[in-house]
């Protein structure tokens, strides 16, 4: 005859547990674990569904893991686990992570990742498209929360799903500053931001170089440059070579060698952000089209191209992946062709 019980046991520091057990059958039947518990109410309570279900001939249902199972995390939740996992990127790219995810977590945050459609994510882009949110940015959005939804074990992916289309937009053509325009900005900068904003007209690297190159980066001997992997967008090293009057200024700012910290920031006194904010006061100032630091890589690819270099080695020299997309979208971008005149610049005052 089937039967259930309450056994007490005595726990190491002097507690007690409430053990249930159970048999489906006679004596001779297997005894059935029935759960543990701190209280005998609850021990109680689990003995009473137990013997229902004996008494209506079904074999109780124990499965502790369905029962105790978490809920899934929301989408806010999902994307702060995320973003705290990806230690694997610079805090640059973490910044771009917690601005993409949150144009959607006031539209989504509060919806549980299993329960999230594709039609959360048509209504999220109609939303930022009305709020008007240009095409890139709402396709970063969607890419990110896609990632979290990927790290949450969400399969099939709703916000990989071909139906969530973005809107429309002409692709703005690039128009890189001329040298009449850098050189008046270059006038009005505080003189700590001069020499970096040299550097990256030079050498078209990303902004970011101004916080990551270090002394040690500098090969004084063969007067260049080295670009780590975290400021190349093919995180790969690449060296780029000064002119003589543009290694003079770098050197010109360096204590002598025997007392050098290779690891000193190169642009000490400056920083990308920084020298953003400069650049575009200066431009406002100067009553010139407002333009970026990574509006200078722009004018140096166009720069070499026009000087006559393959695609393949102006890719080389600033560290871009893609070669048709090099060609692509800087073919006819710059009007004027002229390098700045380095040496009379940084005799200024």
């Amino acid at each position: 005859m089937a039967s259930v019980w309450i056994k007490t046991r005595r726990t190491s520091n002097g507690g007690k547990r409430y053990r249930v057990e159970f048999r489906e059958g006679g004596r001779d039947s297997k005894v059935h674990y029935g759960g543990s518990f701190t209280t005998r109410r609850l021990a109680t309570i689990r003995a009473a569904a137990i013997e229902r279900d004996l008494a209506d001939l079904r074999v109780p249902d124990l499965n502790i893991s369905r029962l105790t199972a978490p809920k899934p995390p929301t989408l806010r939740e999902a994307s702060e686990a995320w973003r705290a996992s990806r230690v694997d990127v610079t805090e640059g790219t973490r910044t771009l992570h917690r601005v993409a995810l949150g144009r959607a977590l006031p539209t989504l945050g509060s919806v549980r990742v299993d329960e999230l459609t594709t039609a959360h994510f048509v209504e999220l882009v109609e939303t930022l498209n009305a709020a008007g949110a240009k095409r890139e940015t709402i396709r970063k959005t969607i890419k990110y929360v896609a990632a979290v939804l990927e790290d949450a074990g969400v399969d099939p992916n709703p916000a990989r799903d071909r139906r969530i289309r973005l809107p429309h937009e002409e692709q703005d053509e690039l128009v890189p500053p001329t040298a009449d325009d850098v050189e008046a900005v270059y006038q009005r900068l505080p003189s700590v931001h001069r020499l970096p904003l040299l550097w990256l007209d030079w050498s078209g690297a990303r902004v970011a170089s101004i916080d990551l190159t270090l002394v040690g980066d500098y090969d004084e001997p063969r007067r260049r440059v080295r670009l780590r992997r975290s400021a190349t967008k093919t995180r790969a090293a690449l060296w780029v070579e000064l002119p003589d009057v543009l290694a003079d200024a770098i050197e010109a700012t360096m204590p002598h060698r025997r007392f050098r910290n290779p690891e000193a920031p190169l642009f000490a006194d400056s920083g990308a952000d920084a020298l953003r904010t400069a650049i575009g006061k200066a431009c406002k100032a100067e009553g010139v089209p407002v333009f970026s630091p990574h509006d200078l890589r722009h004018r140096r690819i166009s720069l070499l191209h026009r000087q006559g270099r393959s695609w393949a080695e102006v890719a080389r020299f600033v560290g871009q992946r893609k070669l048709s997309i090099t060609a692509d979208t800087y073919t006819h971008v710059l009007v004027d062709g002229r390098e700045l005149d380095y040496a009379a610049l940084l005799e200024l005052p």
